[in-house]
């Protein structure tokens, strides 16, 4: 069977979105993100002749994207920062609801500190099966992982930001911290029959709501 031949140019255009999509799910902030696509396909160009198919292009990629992420982590360089407030401004579009908007934001923020404080691998998996929906099969397919280290990882990724949710929700409703938030809707149904019923801890926030602005 003949090896599939790649080239940067392709490559580039066809796994730009998966690459960029990929740094920010691992931590890197927007304002680097441009940056450190153009060192994943640095690594790439350096890398190709040296790619044999062994592994599907995307795993590949997401590899050198973890790399990418980690090196960039130590040497911190995650900023959080508008470089323009001007062209921010102009950029502002009216018709928004201005609450909506900064309550979405603010689920954001609170989710990136969250998965700031989980380790790389665990990151991976936990943003891969709760934002991009993949099953473990898949995220264990495109890390070449076993399958019950994509499980176990998940298992404590979730113990992670469970805890970080815990100690935000008592913050919040320490006197004079305001009114106290209500508490979170059901949990989303995993399908990981694996993980067993004791796994996620009852009455656990759902990953979306907090992406999407919800109460903590």
């Amino acid at each position: 069977m003949a090896v599939e031949t790649h080239t940067l140019q392709g490559l580039y255009e066809e796994h730009f979105q998966f690459v960029w999509k990929s740094l920010r799910r691992l931590g890197v902030q927007e304002c680097d993100a441009a940056d450190a696509v153009q060192d994943v396909f640095i690594v790439v160009h350096r890398k190709l002749s040296e790619f044999e198919g062994r592994s599907r292009v995307t795993t590949w990629l997401f590899g050198i994207a973890m790399r990418v992420a980690r090196d960039r982590q130590k040497l911190a360089y995650t900023r959080r920062r508008v470089d323009d407030e001007d062209a921010v401004a102009a950029c502002v579009d009216e018709g928004v609801d201005l609450f909506a908007e900064a309550e979405r934001r603010q689920g954001l923020q609170l989710l990136e500190m969250i998965l700031d404080t989980m380790p790389l691998e665990q990151r991976a998996v936990f943003t891969l099966f709760e934002l991009d929906s993949l099953t473990g099969e898949a995220i264990a397919e495109l890390l070449e992982l076993p399958l019950g280290t994509v499980y176990s990882r998940l298992r404590l990724a979730r113990e992670v930001f469970q805890k970080s949710v815990a100690r935000l929700r008592a913050r919040d409703q320490r006197p004079g911290s305001g009114r106290p938030r209500p508490p979170p809707p059901p949990p989303r149904q995993s399908g990981i029959r694996e993980l067993g019923p004791t796994d996620v801890a009852e009455g656990e926030l759902p990953l979306r709501r907090v992406a999407a602005g919800g109460a903590v």
